[in-house]
């Protein structure tokens, strides 16, 4: 494979979305696979954006077909998943890909792909309890949705060692965050 594969990773709350959204911006001749997922649409979302949704029938199918690179069943509620066609075609052509995945998306896909063509990135923030903050005022959820996800953040914090960087996301610094990946993705390409 002549490419090279970014995995940007992190807990949920951490500004993974936020900082691929800055990338594409930023970076527009990267490759940005979608995931694939059974979670609702939210609110301003549409398919094929961020995601491809898919139906729990559906993606059970692409399961059994052996579509998928990676996929998890995430907070014991829905799948999410990443399509193996896209990954490897675009590797095989010597694109640059960013890809944003959960901790074990991340686990998964590097026993798959590994260095030199992956280069994993973990975002974090200063403090946990900032990510319980942005967790409740990001989706109305459920006391137990809630306990649930601090839950998987604290067991995901225990991945950050496994990664190739660590970058923090300081609130009112996501500029500056999206920045410190662009620049480690830039260092890569052309190591």
């Amino acid at each position: 494979m002549k490419g090279k594969l970014f995995l940007i990773v992190g807990p949920s709350g951490s500004g993974k979305s936020s900082v691929m959204m800055g990338l594409k911006k930023l970076h527009p001749e990267y490759t940005y696979p979608l995931s694939a997922t059974t979670r609702p649409m939210r609110e301003g979302e549409k398919d094929g954006d961020i995601y491809h949704f898919y139906s729990k029938k559906q993606f059970e199918d692409g399961i059994e077909k052996g579509e998928f690179l990676e996929y998890a069943f995430v907070h014991d509620s829905n799948y999410y998943g990443t399509l193996k066609q896209p990954i490897e075609s675009a590797l095989k052509a010597g694109k640059t890909l960013v890809r944003e995945v959960d901790i074990q998306g991340f686990d998964s896909i590097r026993k798959v792909i590994q260095k030199p063509s992956l280069t994993t990135i973990f975002i974090t923030v200063p403090d946990k309890s900032e990510l319980i903050e942005r967790i409740v005022s990001r989706a109305q959820i459920s006391q137990g949705e809630l306990n649930k996800r601090v839950e998987s953040m604290h067991r995901e914090f225990g991945w950050a060692r496994e990664c190739d960087y660590l970058v923090e996301n300081r609130t009112g610094e996501l500029e500056q965050t999206i920045q410190k990946v662009a620049d480690i993705i830039r260092k890569e390409i052309h190591s």
